[in-house]
């Protein structure tokens, strides 16, 4: 059985309601379930080739919304940095690993729709799996999200909303109409079962890398997801005993929208006070959050790794994509953030996530 429990200040409700915050908080849910045992290195030849394979350690098991997602190849870009092509999904991004677990959660709960925002990619994701699910469904985006992704998501079938202004002011319009009676809520930020998912591109790595981790692992941070995800799989790896140390969470922002870096950098537990304003324009339109729900949980989680935050302009998201480009790779612009940021790095391991594909927004002007 698995519980939802708010980290902020305890409250509990059943993962079978359809209660998407903390009814005293409002924040973001965490996840309290038992895995169904040790992870057995040996036990996974002859299993699908998904990331379902790692069927023990997450909170649902024999999917039926599954689109065969997960198991991305990890190929070498220069003798210490690799890269992980979850562009290769079936939606061609990452979010596909996060996405199939809501969807698959809200086709056991019925509920008589759902709802998403996003500043894309997860929208896109949400409205596939739940075509997959049957399940009716509305995404809302901002105002200027990538024509391409827009259109993805009505493909699926589902009602797009486009919302004036940022991701901000779309995250309210969605969390309203999360708060109507029989809405299930497949927020990428505030149901933990995301995290679950995005957690098995950590597995993937250990399974790829032979039992073992790089010594660092870089990922993009906007709302943190796949930051949190890889920081839940490291210290299950850990306390199976399946890896000696922990690598280190290395976080990369886009220099225009960077509140967890400053928070990081000024040694701060949470965000610190927003500048007045909307928030700069970025390239990396996927990681432009500007006060992200989980700063608290995605702060720590860098620390505790001994990790660190870095940023990049937007002149070297640009120079980044043109270069991966060359290499063979077209991945969108906020996927080459962390290619920017550590592709130069010499002196240890580091694994790199291409987390989206470049037809998602062409190429950056």
């Amino acid at each position: 059985m698995a519980t939802y429990h708010c980290p902020q200040d305890g409250t509990l409700a059943e993962t079978t309601s359809l209660t998407w915050c903390c009814p005293v908080c409002r924040g973001p849910w965490d996840l309290d379930f038992e895995s169904a045992g040790p992870l057995r290195p040996d036990a996974l030849s002859g299993r699908v080739n998904s990331l379902w394979r790692y069927e023990e350690v997450l909170p649902l098991s024999s999917p039926v919304t599954t689109l065969g997602e997960g198991r991305t190849p990890l190929v070498p870009l220069t003798g210490t940095v690799s890269a992980k092509l979850d562009f290769l999904m079936p939606t061609l991004s990452f979010k596909d690993r996060g996405a199939v677990m809501l969807a698959e959660l809200a086709r056991r709960l019925s509920p008589g729709r759902v709802v998403a925002d996003s500043s894309g990619n997860a929208g896109t994701a949400v409205a596939a799996y739940c075509a997959r699910a049957a399940l009716p469904c509305t995404v809302y985006v901002p105002e200027g999200t990538s024509p391409k992704k827009t259109e993805q998501i009505r493909a699926h079938g589902a009602r797009l909303e486009i919302v004036p202004g940022g991701r901000e002011s779309t995250a309210m319009a969605a969390r309203a109409a999360a708060d109507e009676p029989g809405t299930f809520y497949a927020s990428h930020v505030f149901n933990p079962y995301f995290l679950h998912g995005t957690k098995t591109y950590v597995y993937e790595l250990w399974e790829d890398l032979g039992g073992r981790l790089p010594d660092a692992i870089a990922v993009p941070v906007g709302n943190g997801t796949l930051l949190l995800g890889a920081a839940l799989a490291t210290a299950e790896l850990h306390a199976q005993g399946l890896i000696d140390t922990r690598p280190a969470l290395v976080a990369v922002q886009a220099e225009a929208v960077s509140p967890l870096a400053a928070a990081f950098h000024a040694g701060a537990q949470d965000l610190l006070e927003a500048p007045a304003g909307p928030a700069s324009p970025t390239l990396a339109e996927g990681i432009a959050i500007p006060r992200p729900p989980r700063a608290r949980a995605i702060l720590a989680a860098v620390r505790e790794s001994g990790g660190t935050f870095l940023t990049v302009t937007e002149d070297q998201i640009r120079s980044a994509q043109l270069d991966l480009a060359a290499r063979g790779f077209y991945v969108e612009t906020t996927g080459v953030a962390c290619w920017a940021a550590v592709g130069g790095w010499t002196d240890r391991s580091v694994v790199v996530p291409l987390c989206g594909a470049g037809l998602k927004t062409g190429l950056a002007g």
